[in-house]
């Protein structure tokens, strides 16, 4: 009897704490590179505990380059990623089965820097040079466009493989002569270099594509349009919130991964909401994407670096899933 009475007391206790508790769904989130600030809303939400109230059990992967992530994505070993628009066009057009539905970065964070003092002032004098950065990472898969916009020849510069984190040394040991990064990281580097620093964004120089973007497996979408809704509705509610309040964004982010620097990561993030405000996420939804945008990017991808398979750019993403309540400040 009190076996019995235990066991209808467990029921009644789940049955209080809601499915969720005990029906939530597994996905997995694959990120273009290490966790940084761009990233602290998802684990803020997950922190709070917004995924798992979706009916969501959510599990964040480190990546290794947004070419990574969208092949990941892709071939369905992760349901969901984040990886560079461009890049994700390139691998749809090589067979990934892969649809965008949120733009984090609406403007490409993309950017080179240099040292003045090595005789570089721009682009012009990129010829010869050796550009440090790692294997799949978008900056190098989208040089031709970068090159063909500038005027220089793709072939005209050589690639060394430098991790995330050994850029900045590459760069002050002179063991390459340019990097490529991401604008957040723009004010550690100032305080690195100073004067001597030299920085051409990419977005300034006709390669304003969109950049990192949450993209979701086709036949994963096709088979639980109401999960993805969810894990969507979640992270697009944690970005403005983040834009919000940083702060508890920034907690939730340190405590889950180790080695970062809360200050730099503040800094990161002002950068970063610049790069997320555009008239679409503004004036539309946070993270919407400008169907006219997505279609010159395409062409842009297609005709100076090729697209394997063509197809209609309009089938590469959807802002079907997000809260056009929500809008990016402007």
């Amino acid at each position: 009897m009190k076996k019995l009475l235990s066991v209808a007391g467990a029921a009644a206790v789940l049955a209080l704490q809601g499915p969720s508790a005990f029906a939530a769904d597994s996905m997995s989130l694959m990120l273009n590179w290490t966790p940084t600030a761009d990233h602290a809303p998802l684990y803020y939400a997950k922190s709070k505990g917004w995924y798992s109230k979706a009916g969501i059990d959510l599990n964040i992967e480190a990546g290794k380059g947004s070419a990574v992530s969208a092949q990941r994505v892709g071939t369905g070993g992760s349901e969901l990623g984040i990886s560079d628009l461009p890049t994700t066009i390139q691998a749809r057009g090589k067979g990934a089965d892969v649809k965008a539905l949120m733009v984090i970065y609406a403007n490409s964070p993309q950017g080179f820097y240099w040292l003045k003092s090595s005789g570089i002032q721009g682009p012009k004098d990129f010829a010869g040079r050796k550009i440090g950065n790692p294997p799949g990472d978008a900056a190098r898969l989208m040089w031709p466009a970068f090159a063909k916009k500038t005027g220089l020849d793709p072939a005209s510069v050589s690639f060394v493989n430098v991790s995330p984190q050994a850029k900045v040394a590459a760069l002050k040991s002179k063991s390459v002569d340019i990097i490529s990064d991401f604008y957040n990281e723009h004010d550690l580097k100032v305080r690195e270099f100073g004067d001597d620093l030299g920085f051409q964004p990419w977005r300034t120089a006709g390669v304003n594509v969109y950049g990192n973007s949450l993209i979701v497996n086709g036949a994963y979408l096709a088979k639980k349009p109401e999960q993805v809704k969810k894990f969507v509705a979640v992270t697009q509610r944690a970005y403005a919130a983040c834009v919000k309040d940083f702060a508890p964004c920034l907690q939730a982010l340190t405590a889950s991964v180790s080695g970062l620097s809360p200050d730099n990561q503040r800094d990161q993030w002002e950068r970063i909401k610049q790069l997320m405000r555009d008239d679409t996420t503004t004036k539309v939804a946070l993270g919407a994407f400008d169907g006219a945008r997505v279609k010159a990017d395409y062409e842009l991808v297609s005709s100076l670096i090729g697209i394997e398979k063509p197809y209609d750019p309009a089938l590469l993403f959807s802002n079907d899933f997000l809260d056009r309540n929500v809008r990016m400040a402007p």
